[in-house]
């Protein structure tokens, strides 16, 4: 489960035509009219708003600004629809929330940010090189990385299962303390086809979709990086019919026969329902779906451990979901708005929302991934210790089409190139047909 992703600049602009015509409505305001207006995700943790908002207020008072805060949903469209009909009219709020791909989209409509950005690395330890591929644009900060539903999605297993079909304790692969352990060392992408294998066999499959939303594109894009296959290189340059492409769909074509069979059709919510409803051995995902299992079905809950990517030949590569603050160039209180946004990402403010929503929100700076929120979180105790990227995992964060021109990168994305090509292969196409799918697909999206 995910929060929608950005569209395309080509695409962003017809959204913003569309949504020219309808009002700036603002979802769930909270607040008076004031100084300074910002919009926030809608949170799915429903106390992550309230906090939120007594962030806010706090600043405010403290600063004597009188703020707008309104939190819009993502379902819909509605916040992107925001987005689009602000940047066109040039007019609504001074900062709004941006997902990973909106940088670069409305690039050329927002302010640099660099003071804000290089005040916080300086205190907090750099930001991830995602953050700087989805929001430096020649050279510059264009918005601000936010903790406010950012996430990484590795893989959340069935305790027991992988122990009984595999003799895999992935407590001890992944204990809820520091340090690399020969578990971790041995996690590679072949022990998670045998583990899948495994699961298969005592009927339990590995809740991994071939769709084309989010959580899809996000596991396949992992595979890809780890084994170093680039469909698109960071030039511009197509790279599909490369050895390392060839690599990974050689296992592909291995993982795909005991992937669900509806796994083409899988959206972002039918990997939940595979684990909640006690169908899947292992998902990819953040612990949304842990959180609903402890709500609706608390056994299953119980018996799931999230940890960190497997390893391929070029490393461990876990999927991440990035958001930001953005600053218009048409806002009306840049310097309010800039400290109200430095304020927020103050480690107290980003520690004390990340425990109302159980640990949820990744800081997106080095030296925030030691919150004890992770640890404490339960049944079983410490289940999402090992969600947040750890120094010791050796892991690298991923977004999927990077590192590719992000203009490239995002038609890739949205249009689920990488697991389309798995899909492809699971309906009987061969390698050969595949890359030659993925070649014309490219170049089109060069045209």
């Amino acid at each position: 489960m995910s929060k929608s992703q950005g569209l395309s600049r080509r695409s962003a602009l017809k959204l913003g035509a569309a949504a020219s015509a309808l009002p700036l409505v603002h979802i769930r305001t909270a607040g008076a009219a004031g100084k300074v207006t910002i919009a926030f995700w809608d949170h799915w943790v429903p106390d992550g708003n309230k906090i939120m908002q007594q962030q806010v207020d706090a600043w405010a008072k403290q600063n004597n600004v009188e703020v707008t805060a309104d939190f819009i949903t993502s379902n819909g469209n509605k916040l992107l629809l925001t987005e689009a009909a602000e940047a066109q009219a040039r007019e609504g709020h001074d900062a709004i929330h941006m997902s990973q791909w909106d940088v670069h989209n409305y690039a050329d409509q927002l302010e640099p940010v660099d003071d804000v950005v290089n005040a916080l690395t300086a205190k907090f330890g750099d930001a991830s090189k995602m953050c700087e591929y989805l929001a430096r644009v020649k050279g510059h900060w264009l918005a601000v990385p936010s903790s406010v539903g950012a996430q990484t999605k590795p893989p959340c297993a069935r305790i027991s299962v992988l122990k009984q079909t595999m003799g895999l304790d992935v407590t001890e692969m992944y204990p809820t303390q520091p340090g690399y352990t020969q578990g971790m060392d041995a996690w590679t992408w072949e022990q998670h086809l045998k583990a899948a294998q495994a699961a298969q066999k005592a009927n339990m499959t590995f809740g991994i979709g071939l769709g084309q939303t989010s959580d899809s594109v996000d596991t396949a894009g992992a595979l890809f990086a780890a084994y170093g296959a680039e469909l698109v290189d960071g030039e511009g340059a197509i790279k599909v019919k490369s050895p390392e492409v060839q690599q990974v769909l050689e296992y592909a074509q291995e993982l795909v026969k005991v992937l669900p069979r509806d796994a083409v059709s899988y959206d972002d919510a039918s990997n939940n329902r595979a684990l909640i409803s006690g169908q899947s051995a292992l998902i990819w995902n953040p612990p949304s779906a842990w959180a609903v299992a402890k709500r609706d079905a608390p056994t299953v809950a119980q018996d799931c451990w999230t940890f960190s990517a497997p390893k391929g030949p070029k490393g461990r590569f876990v999927p991440v979901n990035q958001s930001f603050f953005g600053i218009w160039r048409f806002a009306r209180n840049k310097s309010a708005v800039k400290d109200l946004i430095t304020y927020l990402m103050q480690e107290e403010q980003v520690q004390a929302r990340c425990n109302v929503v159980i640990g949820y929100d990744l800081p997106p700076f080095a030296k925030m991934v030691d919150f004890k929120i992770w640890e404490e979180v339960e049944p079983p105790k410490g289940t999402v210790y090992n969600y947040p990227i750890r120094p010791w995992h050796h892991g690298q964060p991923n977004v999927t089409g990077a590192p590719a021109p992000p203009d490239i990168a995002v038609q890739m994305y949205q249009r689920g190139t990488h697991p389309t090509m798995f899909a492809k292969l699971q309906s009987g196409q061969t390698i050969p047909q595949v890359i030659a799918w993925a070649q014309d697909e490219l170049e089109g999206f060069m045209r």
